[in-house]
């Protein structure tokens, strides 16, 4: 099954018109044509059959056939995780992420962050690209980079589940004994070099939990998958 991506499509739109892009895919790779069927999400929970009813190269145009709603996450993961400092490994994490199930993720600068600059559109590029592939129908939401300080302002009033993942020889709890189902989870995951003992004393006392992925000191972008396989895998059999 292809699964293409538009966003502004909804129960309401009846026709529609592929961008430029999309059109010469249809057209000329898949060598669709007229009459022929298209499968595609607009990311919010919803998959629509679509006929197609012009395969122009440039404007292809699409007619919705059926639509059907996509299985929901039963949990909701926020991760917050510190760029890479080379962006393949942030983007396999993104990859990876929204193929396993996550709904929310937010670039963090901590104090040890060796990259600065987020080219968000890119990022964008690889979710979505992800989302098609695991043919799901909810995209997650990507946010723009924040400091470590500004991104714990905003989740001081969260009474929701809180868990931050460092290295520090400090006390913490496995994350698999502080996970739970069905829950409404941030989590924090810091740089290379790991997140400050400042900023982990500061995360504390906003009311975010330490915890372990383990004995092994794990990558940043390893770590996140770590943790987003985690979520996944105790929620699975809901």
């Amino acid at each position: 099954m292809q699964l293409f991506f538009n966003p502004s499509i909804n129960s309401n739109t009846k026709e529609f018109t592929f961008d430029k892009s999309e059109s010469k895919h249809i057209a000329k790779v898949l060598r669709k044509s007229e009459g022929d069927l298209l499968n595609i999400t607009n990311g919010k929970g919803v998959f629509f059959e679509v006929l197609i009813l012009d395969s122009n190269p440039k404007k292809c145009m699409g007619k919705i056939i059926t639509e059907t709603p996509g299985d929901q996450l039963m949990y909701t993961l926020h991760l917050a995780v510190a760029p890479t400092k080379l962006n393949d490994r942030y983007e396999w994490f993104l990859e990876k992420a929204t193929e396993i199930g996550i709904t929310e993720i937010t670039p963090i600068l901590c104090d040890h962050s060796e990259r600065k600059i987020i080219k968000l559109e890119r990022f964008e590029k690889k979710i979505q690209s992800a989302m098609k592939q695991s043919l799901k129908a909810y995209l997650p939401k990507l946010n723009k980079a924040t400091t470590f300080n500004d991104f714990l302002k905003l989740q001081k009033k969260n009474p929701q589940q809180k868990l931050i993942a460092h290295c520090e020889e400090t006390t913490k709890q496995s994350l698999k004994s502080v996970l739970k189902k069905r829950a409404h989870t941030t989590i924090l995951i810091g740089p290379e070099g790991d997140f400050s003992i400042d900023e982990i004393n500061k995360s504390i006392g906003a009311g975010f939990i330490p915890v372990s992925l383990g004995k092994s000191r794990l990558r940043t972008e390893t770590a996140a998958v770590v943790v987003c396989h985690s979520v996944s895998f105790i929620n699975e059999n809901d």
